[in-house]
């Protein structure tokens, strides 16, 4: 009897998983013992004894709703932590494997999506009026679920799914099947194209995947390359991976001791879809348990800023998530004794109870110009191969993933992948170094207060990079006249969702305050976004709520004199009628378009600015910064 056979034909073979990692020929059996934590510090990794050989020693299915470890709003659909602890381990040829896979799909009924798609296509209209239209971020993935259950043993069917996943789905990540048993357990089976996050010898790894191109879609010959070529300049695609770049670059300035570096964009193709994707490295000498901890969870699958994303879905979405969203988390040792962390995003799997109940979760993300049509057609498509390997789809004519492969690799496609790092910060693009000692703001302090937005990560690593000695406190434990604030050589007041003229938002409230004391100490100031609207408003300037929200959006302006590509993440705008103001804290100089939409203001020892500086999406952050600052913060004389 074969390894596989009784893992799948055995009454209890215990708790087991299946893995084919990308760029493997080689499936990986891990067998061990099951437990459940609270917390992701609780996930066993014990030090290497001496001798021990290296490899995986816990495979960690992180649930949805561990958020909430993080204070993050989600549903608690009470999923747990699960744990396999690794006792076993084997690997076969995945030609071999897929022999010893059943070759046919248990019978399964298709009961349909959760929520129809007319009722989708209104879901997906309410959150792009009311939550994007009002500031609350810049996207936001919503899901719904595909449903049908099976009378077979869940082991069986998905097995014969793992086996046509193998043989016919491409471009992923991990190919998986996680089998844990009992009354409570789950079979999980997929294909996750996405890598959520990955140390290795102390390189931390993410892979920002967004923008969706459905190969059927895609016709023979030149019009396939035309419309691969549109889909490359497409606003809303291009949009869609620039926001979750940069989301994941807030990620990374958490982790990684300078930030991440971004490496591409490239092509990553599967067999119903084509996507855009970029990858992140940086250096980390955290714990894997706390870069798991930090990075929960992609912004592909929850969406920006993440915790006003988590509370979006929690009142959004009618059901808990489970696993999608979540991650599978191998965790292991080096031969150095060094650890080791392999984690794929858990989407594009289905997730089948003992009783038979089959779950496939797909979401789409919505930015400022997606459409409910699309967004609709976004979920079937995304859902697609895994209801195919279900046998609840029928399979994708063959044609289309080849003739996107063969166009991928034409010249003027690959140009265009090209072009999009153009006019994207170089500072992001390119490895980094320590700020030289004679950086003429070297040993200056700054404490930026962070408005629930982590673009403040980004901003203290732009920060650094001037040589400043930088510190970074959320909002509500900085108050006024609190000790470091008040000695900070320069005072930050970082981005946030929401409405600034709120007044009943505490986060609103307490910019206000700091805003008021550092004015009348009149000590450096900088706002950033949200902080540069609360100031502009104590400044006596009207508040405008755009029309088009300006969410991930690079443009060209006007600032003071010098043209500068910044990138912007708003809904709301100050507005002016003058490029000078007379205040009660001095003259006001003012950045505007020529219908009044204010960019930046700068005074005595002030300035606010509404776009991001530390955004990938400004083409030169640290010089602006740079600029910006010598103004607020003399040189002082030797």
């Amino acid at each position: 009897m074969t390894l596989l056979h009784d893992l799948l034909g055995s009454p209890d073979p215990g708790p087991f998983a299946l893995l084919r990692r990308e760029g493997s020929d080689r499936l990986e059996v891990l067998r061990g013992t099951l437990r459940t934590v609270a917390r992701l510090a609780d996930l066993p990794l014990p030090e290497a004894a001496p001798g021990e050989a290296a490899g995986p020693r816990t495979l960690a299915l992180v649930p949805y709703r561990q958020l909430a470890e993080r204070g993050f709003a989600c549903r608690d659909d009470g999923t747990p932590l699960a744990c396999l602890e690794i006792t076993d381990t084997a690997q076969l040829d995945v030609a071999d494997a897929v022999a010893q896979l059943p070759d046919t799909v248990p019978d399964a009924e298709d009961l349909g999506f959760d929520i129809d798609d007319d009722a989708y296509r209104a879901l997906v209209a309410a959150v792009l009026r009311e939550q994007i239209g009002h500031g609350a971020g810049s996207n936001f993935v919503i899901h719904r679920t595909a449903r049908a259950r099976t009378a077979a043993d869940p082991r069986h069917l998905a097995a014969a799914a793992l086996r046509r996943l193998l043989t016919g789905e491409r471009g992923a990540y991990w190919t998986f099947l996680v089998h844990l048993p009992g009354p409570g357990g789950r079979t999980l089976v997929g294909a996750s194209p996405e890598r959520h996050v990955s140390v290795d010898a102390g390189l931390a790894m993410m892979n920002p995947i967004s923008g969706t191109l459905r190969h059927r879609d895609v016709p023979a010959g030149e019009a396939g390359r035309a419309r691969l070529l549109d889909f490359l300049s497409d606003a809303k695609e291009v949009n869609e991976l620039s926001m979750v770049l940069d989301e994941e670059l807030k990620m990374m300035a958490v982790v990684a001791e300078r930030g991440g570096q971004v490496l591409g964009p490239y092509l990553k193709h599967m067999s119903h879809l084509t996507h855009t994707e970029y990858l992140l490295a940086g250096r980390t000498d955290l714990d894997v348990r706390d870069v798991l901890r930090e990075t929960m969870f992609a912004p592909t699958l929850t969406g920006s800023p993440i915790e006003n994303a988590a509370r979006v879905i929690a009142r959004y979405e009618q059901a808990g998530r489970r696993y999608y969203g979540g991650v599978l988390a191998l965790l292991g040792r080096d031969a150095d004794g060094g650890q080791t962390l392999d984690a794929p995003i858990l989407f594009r799997c289905a997730d089948i109870d003992p009783a038979g109940g089959i779950e496939v979760k797909a979401g789409a993300t919505l930015v400022r110009d997606s459409t409910p049509d699309s967004e609709v057609a976004e979920t079937h498509a995304k859902a697609g191969g895994v209801l195919t390997a279900l046998g609840l789809r029928p399979a994708p004519a063959g044609g289309a993933h080849a003739e996107v492969t063969a166009y991928a690799r034409d010249p003027e496609v690959a140009a265009a992948l090209a072009a999009r790092n153009e006019r994207l910060s170089s500072f992001w693009l390119a490895e980094r170094s320590p700020a030289p000692a004679a950086a003429p703001l070297a040993g200056r302090s700054v404490l930026i207060v962070d408005a629930e937005d982590t673009f403040t990560g980004m901003l203290g690593h732009v920060l650094r990079s001037l040589g400043m000695r930088v510190r970074i406190r959320p909002s509500h434990e900085v108050a006024p006249g609190d000790a470091e604030a008040d000695a900070a050589d320069l005072l930050v007041l970082g981005p946030g969702p929401g409405d600034p003229a709120d007044r009943a938002e505490p986060r609103v409230v307490r910019l206000d305050e700091l805003i008021a004391r550092r004015l009348g100490q009149r000590a450096p100031l900088l706002g950033v976004c949200l902080g540069h609207q609360v100031l502009s408003l104590r400044l006596g300037l009207a508040m405008h709520r755009r029309d088009v929200p300006y969410q991930g959006v690079p443009r060209d302006v006007d600032l003071f004199g010098t043209v500068r590509r910044v990138g912007f993440y708003s809904t709301f705008t100050a507005l002016a009628d003058t490029d000078r103001l007379v205040t009660p804290y001095g003259a006001v100089e003012v950045a505007r378009d020529a219908d009044g939409r204010v960019h930046a203001v700068r005074g005595a020892g002030f300035a606010g600015v509404q776009f991001h500086p530390e955004s990938v999406l400004t083409e030169d952050g640290p010089a602006l910064l740079g600029e910006l600052l010598s103004t607020l913060l003399p040189v002082p004389r030797p």
